[in-house]
């Protein structure tokens, strides 16, 4: 292998969804880039995957017990031989220059210790119109092209194999801020980046409940994982929009609880609210409005206000749960002291 080509290693993590998994492993074989090691790991799933992965020249590897991407990640890179350690989520397909982007970059600036990629906005299969939705909303809030981001994502991510050897693999006790703790190891020696230059399709969910029962669940989660030393990046307005549609639920009982000469302007405080929260989003709804018109930005902008809204509850949740366990840990560590 030459400098310019060194081995890359294609770590995808699978559970079932061999459907897509071909979708992106054809992608990973129609890449520019000429040593491209494909390490599929099976996260005993009940599917065929691993039949389909092998049969398309992929090295399958399965763990012991279903635990998430994040061991399964883990478990690929110790069957990694590539300079380059490439991951990325089985129900992403590649652009067939992402791999060799990534590795130009790398090399081209030794500094960088973590790349990240960016997801187009279309979705792979499902093109209802809450995946469309969601492809819109992900390519700009999650992995912005546009403009810098501290943000980072393990889903397209290539990492130098000396780096991950150095800074070690992913914390596989966090569920939904492993990314975020990635970022804050590897920033303490390296450059964390996002390019794009690299850049997928994903599957996305098909319906708003799917979409909204995961915003829940990774807020909440992501509020009881958060760290010291873990920031919010560029996403600090959206939390505030968030914190006030939360506020404009109890904001709807002002006028039955004020005084008559000020329901009227009781009445005004939850759209108020709801505006202010809008315009901290303001790019995304007028993203959203040129890319698929006014007609699907209307659709997009219901669906958002109810996601916007679904995150900040359940990152109010998990606050409140960590600051429940706290006290309580608190309250053991007085009993078992007396």
């Amino acid at each position: 292998m030459s400098p310019e080509h060194p081995l890359v290693s294609v770590i995808i993590p699978s559970y079932n969804r061999s459907d897509v998994l071909r979708l992106c492993l054809d992608a990973v074989r129609a890449q520019t880039h000429p040593h491209v090691e494909v390490i599929v790991v099976d996260d005993c799933g009940t599917e065929d995957a691993a039949r389909v992965a092998a049969s398309m020249g992929a090295k399958v590897v399965r763990t012991t017990v279903n635990g998430g991407p994040t061991p399964a990640r883990n478990l690929g890179a110790e069957h990694a031989t590539g300079e380059i350690l490439f991951f990325l989520d089985a129900d992403i397909a590649l652009d067939p220059d992402a791999v060799a982007n990534a590795v130009r970059i790398l090399r081209d600036h030794p500094e960088i210790g973590a790349l990240g990629g960016v997801l187009l906005p279309e979705s792979l299969v499902s093109q209802s119109l809450a995946a469309q939705y969601r492809a819109l909303q992900m390519h700009r809030w999650w992995m912005p092209a546009h403009r810098p981001t501290l943000e980072l994502h393990a889903s397209v991510l290539a990492v130098p194999a000396k780096v991950f050897a150095e800074v070690g693999p992913f914390d596989p006790r966090l569920r939904e801020t492993v990314s975020s703790d990635y970022r804050v190891r590897v920033t303490r020696s390296y450059e964390v980046k996002l390019s794009d230059a690299i850049r997928g399709r994903k599957d996305h969910d098909p319906t708003v409940r799917t979409i909204l029962r995961k915003v829940f669940r990774r807020a909440r989660l992501s509020a009881l994982d958060w760290r010291e030393g873990e920031t919010p990046g560029d996403s600090v307005p959206r939390a505030i929009g968030g914190v006030l549609l939360l506020a404009a639920v109890p904001a709807l009982a002002l006028p039955r609880v004020l005084p008559a000469r000020a329901r009227r302007a009781g009445a005004l405080v939850p759209p108020a609210l709801v505006a202010a929260a809008m315009a901290l989003d303001g790019g995304t709804y007028r993203f959203a409005c040129q890319h698929r018109g006014a007609a699907f930005g209307l659709y997009f902008s219901g669906v958002h206000l109810a996601v916007t809204f679904t995150g900040a509850l359940g990152g109010a949740v998990g606050v409140t749960q960590r600051f429940a366990l706290s006290r309580l840990e608190k309250l053991a560590r007085l009993a078992a002291e007396d």
